[in-house]
Formats: structure tokens, C-alpha cells, sequence
């Protein structure tokens, strides 16, 4: 059964494209570790670059600003690219928005003539623009219909409210665990079975409630809700799915020494990032330096790590957006050897660790 929640009244006064609401357009905001983005990339005159999550547009405006280059901003989220259409009016043509999914920059770059880029950048998970709209139903801050489908209300494909609504408890629960690292996800996903068999859960408000009488606020304050939602976002989208799609894409488009600057919010997908970064760049190590060689061999590396590990926010970040704080970039430069062959398992997220250690 899918679920469409009736329409709710919200703070926006907005028009509707794509079953989401558009409202005017946001001012162009910073975004996290924006500085040290721009410190990697080096934009120059002439270049070309992809800010594959462009969002709010603050990492292409930046880059534009540092030099006569061209940026072309991809988006999941037809609410994104309207709303950036504005910013056409001070960079012109230097500015270049698609919908779609980043990755597939490759064909969607190619369709305009561009097989090949400086820099590529993303900046995974929801925007602050998303989480404060209530219409889209990714904040348990507002009450508003349980969609989290970031191409829209009205897009392909099962929204949170049909996950939480018709999944079966014990791959419910998986979700939660993997994706949220939700250590009470059983009590959780019972908790979320019991409730809808009384009524349907298709509001936010009615899921936060749900998983706070299950679940105890933290020492730090963060809410009980806060990792089910993460956890269903991250499904509903198929994020970490589309970061390995990503992460491939942006290794065949870049040009030798060209650079990749990924800023995550997460250790789920900076361990994604990280594990791909370690392989490409050829620091997998042996199993054992006691066993004996075998006729194994690896492709040359593919990307040089700029640095040897995430780069977190600086303390002047963190005190002007407290959001920031979970912030962790890598950086990585593209080597003149060829883009490795994709492994067709990377690109399956159908697989969920169980929880047996998960107290009942």
C-alpha cells in the first residue's frame, strides 16, 4: 500500500514543482569546511569543476567567486535547481544546474559535451534547506508528512511513510540499525509494527513519538528520534548506494590532477569514503606480510590522498554553525592511470549486518 498524506499547512507561502514546495529563493548560506573545500580544489581561470550536491549553492558560488571558471551544479532535488536558477543572474553561462543524481554526472555531463572536470566536490547527506522545510518530512522538528524522497513528494519510488508502514519488523529493524546505528532498533521497529496496526503512521510528529517511547534522549541532548530518521532517510534515497555510483563517476571524469573533495556528516558514509580513497589510492594492505606473495594484482593507483586522514571543522566553524561539528573532509588527486573497473557488489546495498549483540 502507498501512503500519500493529506496536504498540511506549513510556514512556506509556496508554489508546487515535482510534489514539493518552492518557495523564494534562499540566501546563498556558507557551507561546512567551505574554506578547506577551496584550499583543495585551487579553482583557476578556465576550469571546470561539479558540485555534484549543489544545494543552496554555497560551494558553487564560492568557487565561481575565486576565478573565471564554470561550475555545473547537479542536484537530486528539483526544489534545489529552481531555486538556484537565481544565482544564473549574477554568474551567466560560468553557471550550469541539471537534476539528477551525481552519480550519474558522467552521462549527464556528457549530454552537454563535458567528459572531463577539475574538481568534483559533495557534500553528502540532507541540507539545512531540506531539514527546514516541513513539507518534505525530513525533520522531526516540524510536523509534516513522512516522505524524505529528496527528488520530491511526488517522485518514483516507496517514501518513508510506505517503509515505515509495510516493511517487515525484522528488516525494519535492520534499517535502523545499519543505516541510524540505533543500538534499540528492535524495540524501535516492534514499537513502529505495533503502532500501525492501530493507525497509519504518515506524519512526522507521529513516528518522533513512536520512537521516543522506546528509546531515552542522550547525555548530549540528541533527540531519541534522531537516528531513526537518518536511518530511514539514507534508505529511502539509497545514499550510500549512490556515494560508491558517486565516488566511481567522479573518478571517471576527473582529469589527471584533478581534485575530489568529499565533506560527509557521518562515519557510515566516511567509512564509504575512506575505504574507497585507501583502495584507489593503493594503500590496501597485505593480509599478512608473513604470507608469501601471490599473482594477485591490484590497478595502479587511480587517486593520491591529499591528506592522511579527515579533515574536521576548526573551532571559529563549529561556534558560528553548530552543525558543523560532525563535519569530516577527504581530499584526493587524480593520477594520469586509468579508472579502476567497477565492482558490481559495490554497487548493491540489499545487505544489512543483523544485531545479535542488541540487548533485549
Amino acid at each position: 500500500m502507498i501512503f500519500a498524506p493529506p496536504a498540511m499547512t506549513t510556514m512556506h507561502a509556496c508554489a508546487s514543482v515535482s510534489g514539493g514546495a518552492i518557495c523564494p529563493p534562499p540566501a546563498i548560506h556558507k557551507p561546512v569546511l567551505l574554506d578547506k573545500v577551496l584550499k583543495a580544489f585551487t579553482p583557476h581561470d578556465g576550469g571546470v569543476y561539479v558540485d555534484g550536491t549543489f544545494g543552496a549553492g554555497g560551494y558553487s558560488a564560492a568557487i565561481l567567486e575565486a576565478a573565471d571558471c564554470t561550475v555545473w551544479g547537479i542536484d537530486r532535488d528539483p526544489y534545489a535547481i529552481t531555486t538556484g536558477t537565481a544565482m544564473k543572474d549574477k554568474f551567466g553561462d560560468r553557471l550550469e544546474l541539471i537534476t539528477g543524481c551525481f552519480g550519474d554526472m558522467g552521462s549527464l555531463l556528457a549530454k552537454h559535451g563535458v567528459t572531463r572536470v577539475e574538481g568534483v566536490t559533495f557534500d553528502l547527506g540532507v541540507s539545512s534547506m531540506q531539514l527546514d522545510q516541513p513539507e518534505r518530512g525530513f525533520s522531526f522538528r516540524f510536523n509534516g508528512p513522512l516522505d524524505m524522497r529528496m527528488e520530491g513528494n511526488d517522485a518514483a519510488g516507496p517514501s518513508a511513510a510506505d517503509i515505515v508502514n509495510n516493511m517487515d519488523e525484522k528488516e525494519l529493524a535492520d534499517i535502523i540499525y545499519h543505516y541510524g546505528s540505533e543500538r534499540r532498533s528492535l524495540h524501535v521497529a516492534r514499537a513502529i509494527v505495533k503502532a500501525r496496526s492501530e493507525s497509519p503512521i504518515i506524519h512526522t510528529f507521529q513516528l518522533a513519538g513512536i520512537v521516543r517511547s522506546v528509546v531515552r534522549k542522550s547525555r548530549d541532548g540528541i533527540d531519541p528520534a534522531t537516528r531513526t530518521f537518518q536511518a530511514l532517510r539514507i534508505h529511502v534515497n539509497n545514499e550510500i548506494g549512490e556515494l560508491d555510483r558517486g565516488l566511481a563517476a567522479a573518478e571517471r571524469i576527473l582529469s589527471p590532477g584533478g581534485t575530489l573533495a568529499v565533506v560527509s556528516f557521518h562515519s557510515l558514509e566516511d567509512r564509504r569514503v575512506k575505504g574507497f580513497l585507501k583502495q584507489r589510492s593503493g594503500a590496501t594492505p597485505r593480509p599478512s606480510r608473513h604470507l608469501p606473495d601471490t599473482a594477485v594484482f591490484s590497478p595502479a593507483p587511480s587517486f593520491t590522498n591529499i591528506s592522511r586522514g579527515a579533515v574536521p571543522p576548526d573551532k571559529a566553524e563549529t561556534d558560528v554553525n553548530p552543525r558543523a561539528r560532525s563535519g569530516r573532509m577527504r581530499t584526493a588527486i587524480r593520477t594520469n592511470e586509468p579508472a579502476w573497473e567497477i565492482n558490481p557488489e559495490q554497487r548493491s546495498t540489499g545487505c544489512f549486518p543483523t544485531r545479535e549483540n542488541e540487548k533485549e
